[in-house]
C-alpha cells in the first residue's frame, strides 16, 4: 500500500510471479468488457443457466483505510462492477486499480506503480457464493440482513479463499449491498519497502458499497 514518507521515488520492487489463476478467472476479466460484463460474472461464477433475479451494478463503491504512525492511508474507487444472483447467491465484482483515488498525488503514484503494479495487474476480484443462501434469500426484505459470502479474493494477481461479512437489503426495487473486510498487504506478495515497512499497518480496512439494478429480460444471458 502506499505511505511512502517522501518524494523521492521508491527503488523497483521484485517481480512477483502470479499464481494460475482460478477456474472462471477468464470470465472475470470480461468485466471492463461493454456487452460482456455480464455474462461473464455469472458464466464465471459456475456456469449458471437458468438464475433468475439477477441484479447489477458498473458504478459500485469501495474504500480502504489504513492507520499509519506517519500519515492515514485511504482511499476511493467509483468503478466497482458487480453482479449479484437472487436465484443461486452467487455474486462477483471486479475492482479497476488505477480509479483509487487518493488525498496526494504523490500516494497515488507510489499506489499504482510500486505497491500494487496496476499495469501489470490491473483489476482485484472476487467471485463467491453466500453461506447459507437459499435461507438468506427466502428473508430478504428491505431491512438490512447481515450475511456471509465465501469465494475467491484476487489481487495483485494472487488469489486466496475469503470470508466476507456484509449486509444485504431491498430498497426501492434496487439489492443494496455492503461488505467489509481486511487485507494483509504481504498474503498478496504487495511488498512494503523495508524503510517504510513498520511505519505501516499489516492490515487494511476495505469497505464496498453496492446498489444494483435489476436486469430486464433482454439483458440476462
Amino acid at each position: 500500500m502506499p505511505g511512502h514518507p517522501t518524494t523521492s521515488r521508491l527503488p523497483p520492487r521484485r517481480a512477483v510471479s502470479a499464481p494460475p489463476q482460478p477456474t472462471g478467472a477468464g470470465l472475470l476479466r470480461s468485466l471492463g468488457r461493454v456487452g460482456t460484463l455480464l455474462a461473464g460474472l455469472l458464466l464465471g461464477l459456475a456456469g449458471i443457466s437458468h438464475a433468475q433475479g439477477r441484479y447489477m451494478t458498473r458504478a459500485g463503491h469501495i474504500s480502504f483505510f489504513s492507520a499509519s504512525i506517519m500519515e492515514d492511508i485511504e482511499a476511493r474507487n467509483d468503478k466497482v462492477s458487480a453482479v449479484f444472483d437472487l436465484g443461486t447467491g452467487q455474486i462477483a465484482f471486479s475492482i479497476p486499480i488505477h480509479e483509487f483515488q487518493f488525498k496526494r498525488t504523490l500516494m497515488q503514484e507510489h499506489f499504482n506503480e510500486n505497491y500494487m503494479e496496476s499495469e501489470k495487474y490491473p483489476k482485484a476480484t472476487f467471485a463467491g457464493q453466500l453461506v447459507n443462501a437459499a435461507q438468506v434469500l427466502k428473508q430478504l426484505t428491505s431491512a438490512a440482513q447481515t450475511v456471509e459470502a465465501e469465494g475467491n479474493l484476487t489481487i495483485h494477481g494472487v488469489t486466496h479463499k475469503a470470508l466476507v461479512t456484509g449486509t444485504l437489503q431491498m430498497r426501492d426495487g434496487q439489492l443494496v449491498v455492503f461488505a467489509y473486510f481486511n487485507v494483509a498487504p504481504a498474503d498478496f506478495a504487495i511488498d512494503i519497502p523495508l524503510l517504510v515497512r513498520e511505519n505501516i499497518a499489516k492490515s487494511v480496512s476495505v469497505r464496498i458499497n453496492l446498489t444494483c439494478d435489476v436486469l430486464a429480460p433482454a439483458q440476462q444471458p
